[in-house]
Protein backbone atom coordinates (compact mmCIF):
# COMPACT_ATOMS: atom_id res chain seq x y z
CA UNK A 1 0.00 0.00 0.00
CA UNK A 2 1.38 3.41 -0.94
CA UNK A 3 2.24 6.01 1.68
CA UNK A 4 -0.43 8.35 0.35
CA UNK A 5 -3.13 5.68 0.63
CA UNK A 6 -1.92 4.64 4.07
CA UNK A 7 -2.07 8.20 5.34
CA UNK A 8 -5.66 8.43 4.19
CA UNK A 9 -7.37 5.06 4.42
CA UNK A 10 -5.58 3.85 7.54
CA UNK A 11 -5.75 7.15 9.39
CA UNK A 12 -7.89 6.94 12.53
CA UNK A 13 -11.57 7.63 11.98
CA UNK A 14 -12.95 10.75 13.58
CA UNK A 15 -16.10 10.96 15.66
CA UNK A 16 -17.85 12.93 12.92
CA UNK A 17 -16.90 10.31 10.34
CA UNK A 18 -18.48 7.59 12.50
CA UNK A 19 -21.69 9.58 12.67
CA UNK A 20 -21.77 10.80 9.07
CA UNK A 21 -20.92 7.61 7.24
CA UNK A 22 -20.06 4.91 9.77
CA UNK A 23 -21.58 2.70 12.46
CA UNK A 24 -23.16 5.70 14.24
CA UNK A 25 -25.05 6.91 11.16
CA UNK A 26 -28.37 8.36 12.24
CA UNK A 27 -27.27 9.12 15.80
CA UNK A 28 -27.67 12.62 17.24
CA UNK A 29 -24.30 14.31 17.76
CA UNK A 30 -23.57 17.44 19.76
CA UNK A 31 -20.13 18.94 19.36
CA UNK A 32 -17.58 19.22 16.56
CA UNK A 33 -16.67 15.55 16.40
CA UNK A 34 -13.17 16.35 15.20
CA UNK A 35 -11.24 14.05 17.56
CA UNK A 36 -9.77 10.78 16.21
CA UNK A 37 -11.09 7.54 17.72
CA UNK A 38 -8.35 5.04 18.55
CA UNK A 39 -10.35 2.69 20.78
CA UNK A 40 -13.60 2.05 22.65
CA UNK A 41 -14.23 1.69 26.37
CA UNK A 42 -17.50 0.58 27.96
CA UNK A 43 -18.08 2.47 31.22
CA UNK A 44 -20.71 1.29 33.69
CA UNK A 45 -19.57 3.43 36.63
CA UNK A 46 -17.57 6.63 36.94
CA UNK A 47 -14.61 4.96 38.65
CA UNK A 48 -13.73 3.24 35.37
CA UNK A 49 -12.73 6.61 33.89
CA UNK A 50 -9.42 6.42 35.76
CA UNK A 51 -8.25 3.85 33.18
CA UNK A 52 -9.70 5.50 30.05
CA UNK A 53 -6.96 6.39 27.55
CA UNK A 54 -6.98 9.56 25.42
CA UNK A 55 -8.85 9.45 22.09
CA UNK A 56 -11.17 6.73 23.35
CA UNK A 57 -14.86 6.59 22.53
CA UNK A 58 -16.62 6.11 25.88
CA UNK A 59 -19.88 4.13 25.79
CA UNK A 60 -22.02 4.63 28.90
CA UNK A 61 -24.11 1.81 30.31
CA UNK A 62 -25.54 0.88 33.69
CA UNK A 63 -25.32 3.42 36.50
CA UNK A 64 -23.09 5.73 34.42
CA UNK A 65 -25.97 6.29 32.01
CA UNK A 66 -28.81 6.67 34.50
CA UNK A 67 -30.03 10.22 34.73
CA UNK A 68 -28.73 13.60 33.75
CA UNK A 69 -26.41 13.92 36.76
CA UNK A 70 -24.55 10.70 35.90
CA UNK A 71 -24.13 11.63 32.24
CA UNK A 72 -22.95 15.11 33.14
CA UNK A 73 -20.35 13.72 35.53
CA UNK A 74 -19.26 11.26 32.83
CA UNK A 75 -18.81 14.16 30.40
CA UNK A 76 -16.61 15.98 32.92
CA UNK A 77 -14.49 12.89 33.52
CA UNK A 78 -14.23 12.33 29.75
CA UNK A 79 -12.88 15.86 29.34
CA UNK A 80 -10.27 15.19 32.05
CA UNK A 81 -9.13 12.00 30.28
CA UNK A 82 -9.13 13.63 26.78
CA UNK A 83 -11.64 11.09 25.54
CA UNK A 84 -12.70 11.31 21.91
CA UNK A 85 -16.43 11.35 22.69
CA UNK A 86 -19.15 10.08 24.98
CA UNK A 87 -21.85 7.78 23.63
CA UNK A 88 -24.99 7.52 25.76
CA UNK A 89 -28.47 6.03 25.45
CA UNK A 90 -31.03 8.50 24.14
CA UNK A 91 -32.88 8.42 27.46
CA UNK A 92 -29.84 9.35 29.48
CA UNK A 93 -30.14 13.14 29.18
CA UNK A 94 -32.42 15.68 27.53
CA UNK A 95 -31.22 16.83 24.12
CA UNK A 96 -31.20 20.48 25.17
CA UNK A 97 -29.03 19.74 28.18
CA UNK A 98 -26.74 17.56 26.08
CA UNK A 99 -26.12 20.31 23.54
CA UNK A 100 -25.31 22.85 26.25
CA UNK A 101 -23.04 20.44 28.07
CA UNK A 102 -21.14 19.42 24.94
CA UNK A 103 -20.55 23.06 24.03
CA UNK A 104 -19.45 24.05 27.53
CA UNK A 105 -17.03 21.16 28.07
CA UNK A 106 -15.82 20.82 24.50
CA UNK A 107 -16.54 17.08 24.50
CA UNK A 108 -18.64 15.53 21.72
CA UNK A 109 -21.80 13.84 23.03
CA UNK A 110 -23.69 11.27 20.97
CA UNK A 111 -27.17 9.88 21.71
CA UNK A 112 -28.00 6.46 20.26
CA UNK A 113 -31.32 4.58 20.13
CA UNK A 114 -29.76 1.12 19.77
CA UNK A 115 -28.34 -1.07 22.50
CA UNK A 116 -25.09 0.68 23.59
CA UNK A 117 -23.27 -2.66 23.73
CA UNK A 118 -24.02 -3.35 20.06
CA UNK A 119 -22.95 0.19 19.19
CA UNK A 120 -19.70 -0.34 21.11
CA UNK A 121 -18.85 -3.42 19.05
CA UNK A 122 -19.43 -1.56 15.79
CA UNK A 123 -17.37 1.45 16.84
CA UNK A 124 -14.57 -0.80 18.05
CA UNK A 125 -14.48 -2.55 14.68
CA UNK A 126 -14.28 0.75 12.80
CA UNK A 127 -11.62 2.12 15.15
CA UNK A 128 -9.42 -0.97 14.87
CA UNK A 129 -9.73 -1.32 11.08
CA UNK A 130 -10.48 2.16 9.66
CA UNK A 131 -9.51 1.03 6.16
CA UNK A 132 -12.06 -1.81 6.29
CA UNK A 133 -14.80 0.53 7.45
CA UNK A 134 -14.07 2.95 4.66
CA UNK A 135 -13.91 0.14 2.12
CA UNK A 136 -17.42 -0.90 3.12
CA UNK A 137 -18.65 2.61 2.40
CA UNK A 138 -16.96 2.62 -1.01
CA UNK A 139 -18.48 -0.77 -1.83
CA UNK A 140 -21.95 0.50 -0.90
CA UNK A 141 -21.46 3.57 -3.10
CA UNK A 142 -20.29 1.40 -6.00
CA UNK A 143 -23.48 -0.67 -5.73
CA UNK A 144 -25.70 2.42 -5.60
CA UNK A 145 -23.92 4.01 -8.58
CA UNK A 146 -24.34 0.84 -10.61
CA UNK A 147 -28.05 0.91 -9.83
CA UNK A 148 -28.24 4.59 -10.84
CA UNK A 149 -27.07 3.77 -14.37
CA UNK A 150 -26.09 6.32 -17.01
CA UNK A 151 -27.98 9.27 -15.56
CA UNK A 152 -26.25 12.39 -14.32
CA UNK A 153 -29.27 13.27 -12.19
CA UNK A 154 -29.24 9.95 -10.33
CA UNK A 155 -25.44 9.80 -10.07
CA UNK A 156 -25.29 13.18 -8.34
CA UNK A 157 -28.16 12.12 -6.11
CA UNK A 158 -26.28 9.00 -4.98
CA UNK A 159 -23.07 10.90 -4.28
CA UNK A 160 -24.74 13.54 -2.14
CA UNK A 161 -26.84 10.94 -0.30
CA UNK A 162 -24.03 8.46 0.40
CA UNK A 163 -21.38 11.01 1.41
CA UNK A 164 -22.95 12.79 4.40
CA UNK A 165 -21.35 16.03 5.43
CA UNK A 166 -19.95 16.37 1.92
CA UNK A 167 -21.25 18.53 -0.93
CA UNK A 168 -20.73 17.18 -4.45
CA UNK A 169 -21.18 19.11 -7.70
CA UNK A 170 -20.55 18.51 -11.38
CA UNK A 171 -18.72 21.41 -13.07
CA UNK A 172 -18.41 21.96 -16.79
CA UNK A 173 -14.97 22.27 -18.40
CA UNK A 174 -14.99 26.01 -17.67
CA UNK A 175 -15.48 25.46 -13.94
CA UNK A 176 -19.14 26.49 -13.84
CA UNK A 177 -21.62 24.36 -11.84
CA UNK A 178 -23.91 22.17 -13.93
CA UNK A 179 -25.50 20.04 -11.26
CA UNK A 180 -25.28 19.20 -7.59
CA UNK A 181 -24.57 21.57 -4.74
CA UNK A 182 -23.07 24.97 -5.41
CA UNK A 183 -21.06 24.99 -2.16
CA UNK A 184 -19.13 21.84 -3.14
CA UNK A 185 -15.76 23.61 -3.45
CA UNK A 186 -16.17 26.13 -0.64
CA UNK A 187 -15.49 23.88 2.36
CA UNK A 188 -12.28 23.51 4.33
CA UNK A 189 -11.09 20.84 1.90
CA UNK A 190 -12.03 19.83 -1.61
CA UNK A 191 -11.51 16.80 -3.82
CA UNK A 192 -12.03 16.49 -7.55
CA UNK A 193 -11.78 14.05 -10.44
CA UNK A 194 -11.87 14.82 -14.15
CA UNK A 195 -14.63 13.32 -16.28
CA UNK A 196 -13.35 12.75 -19.85
CA UNK A 197 -15.49 13.13 -22.95
CA UNK A 198 -15.81 10.40 -25.55
CA UNK A 199 -13.67 12.45 -27.95
CA UNK A 200 -10.75 12.43 -25.53
CA UNK A 201 -11.30 15.93 -24.17
CA UNK A 202 -12.74 17.02 -20.83
CA UNK A 203 -16.46 16.75 -20.20
CA UNK A 204 -16.27 18.30 -16.76
CA UNK A 205 -15.11 17.79 -13.20
CA UNK A 206 -16.70 16.21 -10.15
CA UNK A 207 -15.78 18.20 -7.05
CA UNK A 208 -16.57 17.61 -3.40
CA UNK A 209 -16.08 19.79 -0.38
CA UNK A 210 -16.84 19.68 3.32
CA UNK A 211 -15.71 20.70 6.75
CA UNK A 212 -14.53 17.31 8.02
CA UNK A 213 -11.04 17.31 9.46
CA UNK A 214 -10.67 13.55 9.21
CA UNK A 215 -7.42 12.90 7.31
CA UNK A 216 -8.94 9.76 5.80
CA UNK A 217 -12.22 11.17 4.56
CA UNK A 218 -10.93 13.12 1.50
CA UNK A 219 -9.21 9.96 0.20
CA UNK A 220 -12.46 8.03 0.53
CA UNK A 221 -14.38 10.77 -1.24
CA UNK A 222 -11.92 10.84 -4.15
CA UNK A 223 -12.30 7.10 -4.55
CA UNK A 224 -16.09 7.34 -4.61
CA UNK A 225 -15.95 10.21 -7.10
CA UNK A 226 -13.74 8.13 -9.40
CA UNK A 227 -16.44 5.43 -9.37
CA UNK A 228 -18.89 7.99 -10.79
CA UNK A 229 -16.70 8.82 -13.82
CA UNK A 230 -17.80 5.79 -15.87
CA UNK A 231 -21.59 6.33 -15.55
CA UNK A 232 -21.22 10.06 -16.28
CA UNK A 233 -19.14 9.34 -19.39
CA UNK A 234 -21.75 6.81 -20.52
CA UNK A 235 -24.51 9.35 -19.88
CA UNK A 236 -22.75 11.93 -22.04
CA UNK A 237 -22.29 9.40 -24.85
CA UNK A 238 -25.97 8.49 -24.78
CA UNK A 239 -27.06 12.13 -24.85
CA UNK A 240 -24.72 12.86 -27.75
CA UNK A 241 -26.00 9.87 -29.73
CA UNK A 242 -29.63 10.86 -29.13
CA UNK A 243 -29.04 14.44 -30.25
CA UNK A 244 -27.07 13.33 -33.31
CA UNK A 245 -30.00 11.21 -34.41
CA UNK A 246 -32.53 13.98 -33.86
CA UNK A 247 -31.66 17.26 -35.58
CA UNK A 248 -34.81 18.94 -34.25
CA UNK A 249 -33.78 18.07 -30.69
CA UNK A 250 -30.36 19.63 -31.14
CA UNK A 251 -31.83 22.74 -32.75
CA UNK A 252 -34.28 23.21 -29.87
CA UNK A 253 -31.47 22.86 -27.35
CA UNK A 254 -29.30 25.41 -29.16
CA UNK A 255 -32.21 27.85 -29.36
CA UNK A 256 -32.72 27.58 -25.60
CA UNK A 257 -29.09 28.46 -24.99
CA UNK A 258 -29.26 31.42 -27.39
CA UNK A 259 -32.37 32.68 -25.62
CA UNK A 260 -30.26 33.81 -22.64
CA UNK A 261 -30.35 37.54 -23.30
CA UNK A 262 -27.61 40.11 -22.67
CA UNK A 263 -29.51 41.50 -19.69
CA UNK A 264 -29.72 38.21 -17.84
CA UNK A 265 -27.11 36.96 -15.37
CA UNK A 266 -24.06 35.29 -16.77
CA UNK A 267 -24.25 32.49 -14.25
CA UNK A 268 -27.29 30.27 -14.02
CA UNK A 269 -29.31 29.92 -10.85
CA UNK A 270 -28.95 27.09 -8.38
CA UNK A 271 -27.92 24.12 -10.50
CA UNK A 272 -30.61 21.55 -11.12
CA UNK A 273 -30.05 17.87 -10.58
CA UNK A 274 -28.64 17.02 -13.97
CA UNK A 275 -31.18 15.87 -16.56
CA UNK A 276 -30.88 14.69 -20.12
CA UNK A 277 -30.82 16.54 -23.42
CA UNK A 278 -34.42 15.62 -24.09
CA UNK A 279 -35.53 17.22 -20.85
CA UNK A 280 -33.40 20.29 -21.51
CA UNK A 281 -34.89 20.86 -24.94
CA UNK A 282 -38.42 20.84 -23.63
CA UNK A 283 -38.23 21.97 -20.01
CA UNK A 284 -37.95 25.41 -18.51
CA UNK A 285 -34.78 27.05 -17.24
CA UNK A 286 -31.31 27.22 -18.73
CA UNK A 287 -29.52 25.00 -16.18
CA UNK A 288 -30.89 21.81 -17.75
CA UNK A 289 -29.92 23.08 -21.20
CA UNK A 290 -26.36 23.78 -20.02
CA UNK A 291 -26.07 20.26 -18.60
CA UNK A 292 -27.30 18.73 -21.86
CA UNK A 293 -24.98 20.95 -23.92
CA UNK A 294 -22.02 19.91 -21.77
CA UNK A 295 -22.89 16.28 -22.42
CA UNK A 296 -22.75 16.98 -26.15
CA UNK A 297 -19.37 18.65 -25.82
CA UNK A 298 -20.66 22.06 -26.92
CA UNK A 299 -18.78 25.17 -25.78
CA UNK A 300 -21.00 26.96 -23.26
CA UNK A 301 -18.50 29.26 -21.55
CA UNK A 302 -15.45 31.34 -22.29
CA UNK A 303 -14.74 33.00 -25.66
CA UNK A 304 -16.90 31.62 -28.46
CA UNK A 305 -17.29 32.48 -32.14
CA UNK A 306 -20.39 32.01 -34.29
CA UNK A 307 -20.51 30.68 -37.84
CA UNK A 308 -23.10 30.60 -40.65
CA UNK A 309 -23.39 28.42 -43.75
CA UNK A 310 -25.52 29.81 -46.61
CA UNK A 311 -26.55 27.41 -49.40
CA UNK A 312 -26.52 29.04 -52.84
CA UNK A 313 -28.96 26.49 -54.29
CA UNK A 314 -31.98 24.78 -52.70
CA UNK A 315 -30.66 22.30 -50.16
CA UNK A 316 -32.21 20.00 -47.60
CA UNK A 317 -31.09 17.02 -45.54
CA UNK A 318 -30.17 18.99 -42.41
CA UNK A 319 -28.90 15.86 -40.59
CA UNK A 320 -26.29 15.39 -43.33
CA UNK A 321 -25.16 19.00 -42.80
CA UNK A 322 -24.94 18.29 -39.08
CA UNK A 323 -22.66 15.31 -39.66
CA UNK A 324 -20.40 17.13 -42.15
CA UNK A 325 -20.14 20.25 -39.99
CA UNK A 326 -19.32 18.11 -36.95
CA UNK A 327 -16.58 16.35 -38.90
CA UNK A 328 -14.99 19.68 -39.86
CA UNK A 329 -15.63 21.83 -36.77
CA UNK A 330 -15.84 19.27 -33.97
CA UNK A 331 -18.54 19.11 -31.31
CA UNK A 332 -20.51 22.27 -32.11
CA UNK A 333 -24.24 23.02 -32.34
CA UNK A 334 -25.84 23.06 -35.80
CA UNK A 335 -29.24 24.72 -36.16
CA UNK A 336 -31.35 26.12 -38.94
CA UNK A 337 -30.98 29.89 -38.95
CA UNK A 338 -31.90 32.41 -41.63
CA UNK A 339 -31.21 30.97 -45.07
CA UNK A 340 -28.84 28.27 -43.86
CA UNK A 341 -27.28 26.66 -40.81
CA UNK A 342 -25.49 28.27 -37.90
CA UNK A 343 -23.84 27.55 -34.58
CA UNK A 344 -20.80 28.50 -32.52
CA UNK A 345 -17.37 27.17 -31.66
CA UNK A 346 -14.68 27.66 -29.02
CA UNK A 347 -12.19 28.41 -31.84
CA UNK A 348 -11.12 31.95 -32.58
CA UNK A 349 -12.28 33.66 -35.80
CA UNK A 350 -9.15 32.80 -37.78
CA UNK A 351 -9.08 29.10 -36.93
CA UNK A 352 -12.85 28.79 -37.29
CA UNK A 353 -12.72 30.44 -40.73
CA UNK A 354 -10.11 27.91 -41.87
CA UNK A 355 -12.16 24.97 -40.63
CA UNK A 356 -15.33 26.38 -42.15
CA UNK A 357 -13.59 26.79 -45.50
CA UNK A 358 -12.63 23.12 -45.34
CA UNK A 359 -16.22 22.27 -44.46
CA UNK A 360 -17.51 24.06 -47.58
CA UNK A 361 -15.47 21.71 -49.74
CA UNK A 362 -17.18 18.67 -48.19
CA UNK A 363 -20.77 19.86 -48.65
CA UNK A 364 -22.71 18.43 -51.63
CA UNK A 365 -24.20 21.86 -52.43
CA UNK A 366 -22.51 25.16 -53.31
CA UNK A 367 -22.38 27.21 -50.13
CA UNK A 368 -20.84 30.35 -48.68
CA UNK A 369 -19.66 30.82 -45.12
CA UNK A 370 -19.49 33.58 -42.56
CA UNK A 371 -17.72 33.89 -39.21
CA UNK A 372 -18.82 36.34 -36.53
CA UNK A 373 -16.71 38.24 -34.04
CA UNK A 374 -15.46 36.44 -30.94
CA UNK A 375 -17.64 37.12 -27.89
CA UNK A 376 -17.56 36.21 -24.20
CA UNK A 377 -20.02 33.40 -23.63
CA UNK A 378 -23.61 32.62 -24.52
CA UNK A 379 -25.03 35.92 -23.28
CA UNK A 380 -23.66 37.73 -26.33
CA UNK A 381 -23.56 34.89 -28.85
CA UNK A 382 -26.55 36.49 -30.61
CA UNK A 383 -24.33 39.39 -31.71
CA UNK A 384 -21.77 37.00 -33.15
CA UNK A 385 -24.50 35.03 -34.95
CA UNK A 386 -25.81 38.21 -36.59
CA UNK A 387 -22.31 39.09 -37.74
CA UNK A 388 -21.76 35.59 -39.11
CA UNK A 389 -25.06 35.76 -40.99
CA UNK A 390 -24.16 39.12 -42.56
CA UNK A 391 -20.69 37.86 -43.48
CA UNK A 392 -22.13 34.70 -45.09
CA UNK A 393 -24.53 36.84 -47.13
CA UNK A 394 -21.73 38.78 -48.81
CA UNK A 395 -19.41 35.76 -49.23
CA UNK A 396 -19.12 34.12 -52.61
CA UNK A 397 -19.38 30.45 -53.44
CA UNK A 398 -16.83 28.36 -51.56
CA UNK A 399 -15.49 31.36 -49.63
CA UNK A 400 -15.66 32.43 -46.00
CA UNK A 401 -15.91 36.05 -44.88
CA UNK A 402 -15.12 37.17 -41.35
CA UNK A 403 -17.40 39.80 -39.83
CA UNK A 404 -14.49 41.45 -38.03
CA UNK A 405 -12.76 42.03 -41.38
CA UNK A 406 -15.79 42.96 -43.43
CA UNK A 407 -15.32 46.37 -45.06
CA UNK A 408 -17.10 48.43 -47.71
CA UNK A 409 -15.95 46.19 -50.53
CA UNK A 410 -17.56 43.12 -48.95
CA UNK A 411 -20.81 44.97 -48.23
CA UNK A 412 -20.93 46.45 -51.73
CA UNK A 413 -20.30 43.00 -53.14
CA UNK A 414 -23.70 41.89 -51.84
CA UNK A 415 -25.62 44.52 -53.80
CA UNK A 416 -27.55 43.58 -56.96
CA UNK A 417 -25.23 45.14 -59.55
CA UNK A 418 -27.46 44.27 -62.49
CA UNK A 419 -30.30 46.40 -61.19
CA UNK A 420 -27.99 49.27 -60.21
CA UNK A 421 -25.93 49.42 -63.40
CA UNK A 422 -28.14 51.96 -65.19
CA UNK A 423 -28.34 54.37 -62.19
CA UNK A 424 -24.57 54.00 -61.68
CA UNK A 425 -23.91 54.95 -65.30
CA UNK A 426 -26.02 58.09 -64.83
CA UNK A 427 -24.08 59.10 -61.70
CA UNK A 428 -20.71 58.60 -63.42
CA UNK A 429 -21.70 59.92 -66.89
CA UNK A 430 -19.51 63.09 -66.72
CA UNK A 431 -16.52 60.94 -65.79
CA UNK A 432 -17.19 58.19 -68.31
CA UNK A 433 -17.42 60.75 -71.15
CA UNK A 434 -13.80 61.88 -70.58
CA UNK A 435 -12.39 58.53 -69.42
CA UNK A 436 -11.17 56.96 -72.70
CA UNK A 437 -9.31 53.96 -71.24
CA UNK A 438 -10.98 53.53 -67.85
CA UNK A 439 -8.02 54.78 -65.81
CA UNK A 440 -10.00 57.58 -64.19
CA UNK A 441 -12.77 55.21 -63.04
CA UNK A 442 -10.18 52.77 -61.71
CA UNK A 443 -8.36 55.58 -59.91
CA UNK A 444 -11.53 56.96 -58.34
CA UNK A 445 -12.51 53.52 -57.08
CA UNK A 446 -9.03 52.95 -55.59
CA UNK A 447 -8.97 56.33 -53.83
CA UNK A 448 -12.43 55.80 -52.32
CA UNK A 449 -11.71 52.21 -51.26
CA UNK A 450 -8.28 52.94 -49.80
CA UNK A 451 -9.20 56.25 -48.20
CA UNK A 452 -6.50 58.38 -49.82
CA UNK A 453 -4.14 58.97 -52.73
CA UNK A 454 -1.05 57.36 -51.17
CA UNK A 455 -2.60 53.91 -50.65
CA UNK A 456 -4.40 54.19 -53.98
CA UNK A 457 -1.03 54.75 -55.69
CA UNK A 458 0.39 51.66 -53.99
CA UNK A 459 -2.62 49.61 -55.05
CA UNK A 460 -2.41 50.72 -58.68
CA UNK A 461 1.39 50.67 -58.82
CA UNK A 462 1.78 54.30 -59.94
CA UNK A 463 3.36 57.43 -58.51
CA UNK A 464 1.36 59.52 -56.08
CA UNK A 465 1.64 62.54 -58.36
CA UNK A 466 -0.10 60.52 -61.07
CA UNK A 467 -3.03 59.91 -58.72
CA UNK A 468 -3.13 63.61 -57.83
CA UNK A 469 -3.25 64.60 -61.50
CA UNK A 470 -6.07 62.16 -62.20
CA UNK A 471 -8.03 63.41 -59.18
CA UNK A 472 -7.77 66.96 -60.54
CA UNK A 473 -9.37 65.77 -63.79
CA UNK A 474 -12.12 63.97 -61.83
CA UNK A 475 -12.90 67.10 -59.82
CA UNK A 476 -12.90 69.13 -63.02
CA UNK A 477 -15.66 66.85 -64.31
CA UNK A 478 -17.89 68.19 -61.52
CA UNK A 479 -17.40 65.74 -58.63
CA UNK A 480 -17.00 67.12 -55.09
CA UNK A 481 -14.88 64.48 -53.38
CA UNK A 482 -15.00 66.35 -50.06
CA UNK A 483 -18.73 65.73 -49.69
CA UNK A 484 -19.48 62.50 -47.71
CA UNK A 485 -22.75 61.76 -49.53
CA UNK A 486 -21.07 62.21 -52.91
CA UNK A 487 -18.19 59.91 -51.96
CA UNK A 488 -20.62 57.18 -50.88
CA UNK A 489 -22.64 57.43 -54.11
CA UNK A 490 -19.48 57.43 -56.21
CA UNK A 491 -17.98 54.44 -54.37
CA UNK A 492 -21.17 52.45 -54.90
CA UNK A 493 -21.35 53.46 -58.57
CA UNK A 494 -17.69 52.59 -59.17
CA UNK A 495 -18.17 49.17 -57.62
CA UNK A 496 -21.21 48.47 -59.81
CA UNK A 497 -19.49 49.57 -63.01
CA UNK A 498 -16.26 47.67 -62.31
CA UNK A 499 -17.96 44.40 -61.32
Amino acid sequence: MSAARASGWEAPVTVAELVDAGPLAGARMYGAGENPVRGVRIVDELAVFATVAPHTAVVLIGTAARGGWAVEMAMRRAWEQAAACVIAPACGLSEGSGEVLAERLGVTLIFVDEDPLIVAVRVASAASRPDAARTQLVARCATRLAEAGASARRVLGVLNAELPGTSVAFLDRYGRPLAGRRDAATGRWSAGVTVPSREGGILGTLVAGGSSRSPGWPAVVRTVLSLAVAPLTAWAAQESLAATRDFALQTALAERLIAVGPGEPGEPGEPAEAGGAGEAAGAGGTDEARVAAAALGWPIGGPITAYQLRPLTPAADAPLVQVLVGAALGQVPVLVRGEGWAGWSADGPEELAERLHHCLRTLPWPCAGGVGAQVEGLRTVGESLLGAEAAAYVAGEGTVVRADRMGPAELLGALPTGVLRAPAAVVLRPLLEIDRDGTLLETLAAVLDEGGALKAAERLGVHRNTITTRLDRIRAAGFDLDDAATRLALQLACHVMLT
